[in-house]
C-alpha cells in the first residue's frame, strides 16, 4: 500500500494532534472548592445543573480559606473555576490572586446565614451572650479580680463564666482556622463579646494587631476542639455528647432540628426571621467567586452562575431557602443577578 506523506498531510496530522492535546489538557466539568457552609447549597445547584444536561460540577469542601488558597494560585486549568466562601474575600487573598495573574474575578452574593451555637436536645438549651462566648473560649481574658490585665483563660465550666449558666464543662466543637465560619464566629461572636470590655476596645485605636489577637485568639487547652470542615460530623458528636456545644451554619441546624437545638445569643433565638431581619447578632453573608480566565475554556460556567442566581434558587420561595439559606431582599437579588451574569469584575 502506498504511503501518503505530502507536507500538507503531515501538517494536518500535527494540527489534529495539537487539538487533541489541547482537549486533553482542558476539562469539561466545573471545579468548585471552598466553604463547608456554602457546600450544601452549591451541591443542590450542581445536581439540578447536571439534570439540565450539563456535566455535574465537582465540589470539594475545603473551607473558605483553603478554597481561596487554591482558587488564587493562578489561571491554569488545574486550578478551581469557582470558590465558595462564608465570608468576603480578604484583601490579602485578593492581592495574592492578582500577583498570580488572576485579575478577573466576579463576586456573587447568594444570601445570608446565621452562625449557630447548638447542643443536643437531650440537654437543656443554653442562653448565652457574646460576652459569655468570649470569656469561655478566648485564649486570654480579663483577670477575674476586675483588674485591667489579661490572664490565661482560667474558666473550666460555664457556671464559672456566669452563675446563671449550667455547671457543665466548657467543651465546644467548632471549625478550624481555614473555615469562613471560624472567621465569622471570631469576628461576630468573640469580638462582639471582647469589645464589651471598654478598656480592651480602647486598645484597637492604638494597636489593632494586639486587639485582634486578644479578641480572636481561641484557647488551645481542649475547651475549643477543632472538628474539621465536616459540619455533619459536629452534629453527630453533639448527639454522642450532650454536654458539648457545636458551632456551624444555620442550615445544619434546620436540617437536624429533631436532634439539636440552637442557643439563644444575647436573648435572640437563631431563627429564619431573626437572621433575615438582622436581630440575631451572629449572622453573615455568603458568596461564591468566579474565575474569568476559565470562562469559555471550561464549559458551563456562565450557565451555572445563571442557575445559581435565579429566583427559583435564591428567591423568597427558592429551593435553596428550603435548605436553610436566608434570602436577600428582592432589590438586592436583582442587583446581584445583573452583576453576576455580566461577570462584573471585583475591585477591592
Amino acid at each position: 500500500m502506498k504511503k501518503f506523506s505530502s507536507p500538507l498531510f503531515s501538517a494536518l496530522v500535527i494540527g489534529l494532534a495539537g487539538v487533541s492535546n489541547a482537549q486533553a489538557a482542558g476539562r469539561d466539568t466545573i471545579s468548585i472548592v471552598g466553604s463547608s457552609t456554602v457546600y450544601p447549597f452549591a451541591t443542590v445547584v450542581a445536581e439540578r445543573f447536571g439534570k439540565m444536561g450539563h456535566p455535574t460540577p465537582k465540589i470539594e469542601s475545603t473551607g473558605s480559606g483553603g478554597g481561596m488558597k487554591l482558587f488564587c494560585k493562578g489561571t491554569a486549568l488545574s486550578t478551581p473555576d469557582i470558590t465558595n466562601a462564608s465570608r468576603r474575600i480578604k484583601k490579602s487573598e485578593y492581592q495574592t490572586c492578582h500577583k498570580n495573574g488572576l485579575t478577573g474575578i466576579t463576586e456573587v452574593k447568594i444570601g445570608y446565614d446565621g452562625i449557630i451555637v447548638a447542643n443536643s436536645k437531650a440537654a437543656p438549651r443554653f442562653k448565652l451572650t457574646r460576652r459569655d462566648l468570649f470569656l469561655g473560649l478566648a485564649r486570654q481574658v480579663p483577670a477575674p479580680d476586675g483588674s485591667h490585665k489579661l490572664v490565661a483563660n482560667p474558666y473550666k465550666t460555664w457556671r464559672q463564666v456566669d452563675p446563671n449558666l449550667p455547671n457543665e464543662p466548657i467543651e465546644v466543637l467548632g471549625p478550624p482556622p481555614t473555615s469562613g465560619t471560624r472567621d465569622a464566629f471570631a469576628e461576630l461572636a468573640m469580638e462582639g463579646g471582647c469589645k464589651s470590655f471598654p478598656w480592651i476596645k480602647a486598645i484597637k485605636h492604638h494597636d489593632k494587631k494586639r486587639y485582634k489577637a486578644i479578641c480572636h485568639g481561641m484557647r488551645e487547652d481542649g475547651a475549643y476542639i477543632e472538628a474539621g470542615e465536616n459540619d455533619n460530623l459536629i452534629v453527630q458528636k453533639l448527639e454522642a455528647n450532650p454536654r458539648a456545644l457545636g458551632v456551624f451554619g444555620y442550615s445544619f441546624l434546620e436540617q437536624n432540628e429533631d436532634r439539636i437545638q440552637g442557643s439563644l445569643i444575647d436573648g435572640v433565638a437563631p431563627e429564619f426571621e431573626s437572621i433575615s431581619d438582622g436581630s440575631y447578632p451572629v449572622s453573615r453573608p455568603l458568596f461564591f467567586y468566579v474565575k474569568h480566565a476559565h470562562v469559555g475554556k471550561v464549559p458551563g460556567i456562565r450557565a451555572y452562575v445563571q442557575e445559581f442566581t435565579t429566583e427559583a434558587a435564591i428567591g423568597d420561595d427558592g429551593y435553596l431557602v428550603d435548605k436553610g439559606l436566608i434570602p436577600m431582599s428582592a432589590q438586592e437579588r436583582a442587583t446581584v443577578r445583573r452583576d453576576a451574569r455580566a461577570l462584573k469584575n471585583l475591585e477591592l
